[in-house]
């Protein structure tokens, strides 16, 4: 008599290589401009009102757009203009089709699937439709974005409301946002630092070991790398005026 033992198969991983190498050049980035935009906008009792484009919090209303959302049930990730309640033309979802568009040129399934399977995700995010957020936010540029809760999921709205400021270069937040993003997105962390350093102007020079920055405010910064390509810290120092 002979017996079979059936093998359950491991669940593809969530991410493509391009959506994973794109998350890892743009989260610092997103997450600094995230700081700056909770420091206008009040996370309190909140309404939204997606076709005059507006999200209101503690007093404060931005100008937003609809990226997507997230559905817990589901583990889906469900494109504002793939939703039948709004679709591609919507006032809400025009500015943010630009994401689709780069997906489309890079060649990330992402960025186009109407809606992505994010149910192997398991990281240190809440969930996957967090990462995607962050990836679009990051295409879209502008003031960031709001995660907005409802019963069963999660709708993901862009700032591009030119009355938020833009995050401002500080090498003192370089660590930590470094650290933070890398933690999300783990592939390239040499990618993480350079583009952050790219979107501030900030000349850099690379080694095998180090990156180092040439400080606006004058000065370098010195950024460690171990043997894994893996960010181990940053050292910054004003050079001295004269």
């Amino acid at each position: 008599m002979s017996g079979s033992t059936s093998v359950t198969a491991p669940s593809p991983p969530p991410f493509s290589p391009g959506f994973i190498r794109l998350g890892a050049a743009l989260t610092a980035v997103v997450l600094q401009q995230q700081e700056t935009l909770s420091e206008l906008l009040p996370r309190e009792d909140w309404n939204a009102d997606l076709t005059a484009r507006t999200y209101s919090s503690g007093g404060v209303t931005v100008r937003v757009s609809l990226l997507g959302s997230y559905a817990e049930r589901e583990q889906t990730w469900l494109w504002g203009w793939a939703n039948t309640q709004f679709g591609p033309e919507h006032p809400a979802v025009v500015p943010t089709l630009g994401v689709r568009e780069a997906g489309e040129r890079l060649g990330i399934a992402e960025l186009t699937t109407p809606e992505v399977d994010l149910s192997g995700y398991d990281g240190p995010a809440a969930h996957g439709g967090e990462l995607v957020a962050v990836a679009a936010a990051g295409l879209l540029g502008g003031g960031g974005y709001i995660g907005a809760g409802y019963p069963g999921g999660s709708a993901y709205l862009h700032v591009d409301d030119p009355r938020v400021p833009l995050a401002e270069w500080d090498p003192l937040q370089v660590p930590r946002l470094v650290f933070n993003a890398t933690s999300l997105f783990a592939s390239d962390h040499r990618l993480t630092l350079a583009r952050f350093l790219s979107h501030h102007q900030v000349a850099y020079r690379e080694t095998p070991g180090t990156i180092e920055a040439h400080l606006p405010e004058g000065g370098t910064g010195l950024a460690a790398f171990d043997h894994f390509g893996r960010f181990t810290g940053w050292e910054s120092g004003l050079t001295p005026s004269v």
